[in-house]
Formats: structure tokens, sequence, C-alpha cells
């Protein structure tokens, strides 16, 4: 017999169904939480500090990293937080709160991507013309269009995952509220449901990944034109770094989100929410601090007048 009264909390089983290994799971990605969260703030601060950041590029590395400090910081504070306490609840609209959270800031990375290769493909296909192109008032639009589509594309999520009541067993398969996992607790039957999110989310995905490889189609062509070799590798570094994130999160995000609602596995799903969600945030600011010679500079520079005021 099902429990058919309504459930007003759930249960997160976390990292692992073994609580010994759930906590040193936590413990792991409580460091790289926190190394993550410093390095992306180390970012905002030397790009505000400074001047010579205080180009369209930078405008946008400095809000993904923003973006990147939200978004990591949906899942992890939540987990840690019962960890200690060692509970495994969360309630019924934290849970709701915390899936359309995750997919806004997941969505409008994913629109941010798209307009950061259109920034590189005005810097290297119409350099002259670059400056008047990427106007401070356009990088503000196309910031905030990222932000409000990630927002629009969220709603749907979250009614089509909610839509029906949930009974019965209220327990989570995962570390923190996501769709498959959470649908499958459904009254009714949900596989209409996690089919259309399936092709919702692969309409939207694929549309803006298309974009913004379009992008990189027309940054390689020109590149490959370029005749002098020093200008040759700074071209194609500029972009390398931006280009090495897209490939982590797509490629950690898609294993998730755009393959067949039958062949979902709870174990498959939370290593795979562990690399999008987790370390690949956390790699973004290794990944662009590394491979920019800009920053480096810029790094030492706000590091030494730190040091001086002391």
């Amino acid at each position: 017999m099902v429990n058919q009264s309504i459930i007003v909390q759930f249960i997160l089983k976390g990292f692992s169904d073994i609580p010994i290994v759930n906590a040193v799971c936590t413990g792991i990605f409580l460091i790289i939480y926190t190394f993550g969260i410093l390095g992306h703030i180390s970012i905002i601060t030397v790009i505000i500090k400074d001047g010579h950041l205080h180009t369209p590029m930078y405008f946008f590395l400095k809000n993904l990293s923003f973006l990147d400090v939200c978004y990591i910081s949906v899942i992890m504070p939540k987990v840690i937080v019962n960890t200690i306490l060692g509970s495994e609840e969360i309630s019924f609209l934290e849970c709701v709160v915390q899936l359309y959270l995750f997919f806004t800031l997941a969505g409008t990375e994913c629109f941010l991507f798209t307009a950061m290769a259109y920034d590189h493909c005005m810097a290297i296909y119409q350099p002259l013309l670059y400056g008047i192109t990427m106007s401070g008032k356009l990088c503000w639009e196309l910031v905030s269009t990222a932000w409000i589509c990630g927002a629009f594309y969220s709603i749907s999520h979250a009614i089509n995952t909610f839509s029906f009541p949930f009974c019965g067993l209220n327990v989570i398969d995962h570390f923190f509220c996501d769709i498959p996992p959470a649908m499958r607790l459904s009254c009714f039957d949900y596989h209409a449901n996690e089919e259309w999110s399936f092709i919702y989310s692969s309409c939207i995905i694929l549309g803006v990944f298309i974009l913004t490889i379009i992008s990189y189609v027309c940054i390689i062509s020109t590149i490959t034109k370029i005749q002098h070799v020093q200008g040759h590798w700074k071209a194609f570094f500029t972009c390398s770094c931006h280009l090495t994130t897209i490939l982590l999160f797509y490629g950690t995000g898609s294993s998730m989100y755009l393959r067949p609602t039958p062949d979902y596995s709870p174990i498959q799903g939370r290593l795979a929410a562990v690399f999008y969600s987790i370390i690949t945030l956390t790699l973004n600011p290794v990944v662009y601090c590394l491979r920019n010679k800009e920053m480096k500079v810029a790094f030492k520079k706000v590091f030494h007048q730190v040091q001086r005021k002391k």
C-alpha cells in the first residue's frame, strides 16, 4: 500500500548511501568548494582593481565568475549543513527553490557562454570595429538577456517537475533536488513530463551550443588566415580558455540531461552532477588563470599592491 499523505519534505541521500562515505565525500567537496569560491572571488577582485582588464572580454569573465559562485552555492551549503547536523531533510519549498535556482543559473551559464563566444568572435573577426561593436551598453544587454533567458528556461522545468502531487516515498536519490530523481517520486505517471523535459532541454541547450560553435567556426577560420605566427598564437590562446571551459561544462552536463530518460541511473546521475556542478565550476578559475598571461600579470600586480599596503 502506498502512503497517500501529501509530502511536505524530502530526504536527500547525499553523495552515497553509506553514511561514512557520504561524510568523507562532503569533506572533500567542502575543500574543493572553498578553493573554488576563493578562486572566483579573486578573479572578480583582480578584474575590478586592474584598469587594464576593463574590457568586454573580462567584463564577461567577471560575470561568469559571479555566476559560478552562485551556481555552486545553491547546492553545497545545504549539503554541508545537513552533514554537520546529521540531517538529510529538505522541505518541499526548499526543494522547489533549489531546483529553480539551479536550472536558472545553469541556463544563464549556457547563454553567457554564447555571449562570450560572440565577444571573442568580434574581437578576432572584426578587430578594427571591436571597440565600437562591443560597447558597454551591448555587454550589459547581453548579460541581462542571459539572466532573463535562464530564469524563463528554469520556470518551465520547475513547473513541469512539480506539477503533480508527491506522496508515498519521499527519498530523493541524489545530493540535491534534481529533475529525474524528484520526478520519480510523483504519485502519477511522470514519463510524459520526463520526455518533455528531455526534449525541452535538448532544444534549448543544443540551440545555444550550436550558436557558440558557429562563433568558433568563424574564429578558427579567421585565425588560420593570420600570417604572423605571433598573432596566430595570441588569437588562439585568447579563445582556448573559454573553449576549454565550454567543453568541460557541456561535456559533463549533456551526459546527464541530453540522453534518453530510460537510461537514467541514480549512481551515474550523482557522479555526473559532481562534475558539472562542483568540479568543473571549481576548475574554471584555474583554467582562466594558468592559461591567461594578462590574468597572471594582473594577479601579481594586485598582490604586490596589497603587500605594499601592509
